[in-house]
């Protein structure tokens, strides 16, 4: 990894590190550091800081570009386990129990807003806001992540933390699902995360 201006986008270094053991297990660690090396990523170590977007975009095109059939398994397993541990690390206990607390339509709310808050840690240069509450809908504007063309959404990894934490805070038989994707040629990736 080259030194990088320190105005460059970044993305919080789960959006890699909780893809290597799914790729591991998916292809075993050989190919995984082949298929990183094929990217032009460097493993970051464990506790690694905020890493550039471009590397983390490079890995996650990758992924889908080299196993275009296991990558929306590996992208939505990486996805929650970067939930998880946004859950065990990032969200304080008390604010999980507010938020478990209130009535649904309140606690979403509240979830939405610190994800927005924070939305610099996964959509890098993208931007993010809330588009709606009834459902609930987002958006990442110009998502660097989402490299296509591609005829279906692809932000697998991303609609899988929003499941992983809507789904333990809010409603735990919530669904995401990506309406619209940049990879498609749309201006964003648009996710509608609601009770089933």
């Amino acid at each position: 990894m080259s030194a990088l201006a320190p105005d460059r986008a970044r993305i919080g270094p789960n959006a890699i590190l909780q893809h290597l053991p799914v790729l591991d297990a998916a292809i075993g660690e050989a190919l995984r550091g082949a298929l990183l090396h094929r990217a032009g990523v460097a493993e970051p170590p464990p506790h690694a800081g905020m890493l550039p977007e471009e590397d983390v975009a490079r890995l996650h095109h990758a992924v889908r570009l080299f196993l275009p059939d296991r990558a929306p398994a590996i992208q939505r397993a990486a996805g929650l386990a970067t939930g998880d541990y946004i859950l065990a690390h990032r969200i304080p206990k008390l604010a999980q129990w507010l938020i478990r607390a209130l009535p649904s339509a309140f606690g979403a709310r509240l979830l939405a807003m610190a994800i927005t808050k924070h939305a610099w840690t996964f959509a890098g240069s993208g931007v993010f806001r809330v588009l709606g509450y009834g459902p609930l809908r987002v958006e990442i504007r110009n998502n660097p992540l989402a490299i296509g063309p591609s005829d279906h959404p692809i932000c697998d990894w991303h609609a899988a933390v929003f499941e992983r934490l809507f789904g333990a805070l809010v409603w735990p038989d919530v669904q995401v699902v990506e309406e619209d994707c940049t990879a498609m040629g749309a201006p964003a990736c648009i996710f509608r995360i609601a009770p089933r």
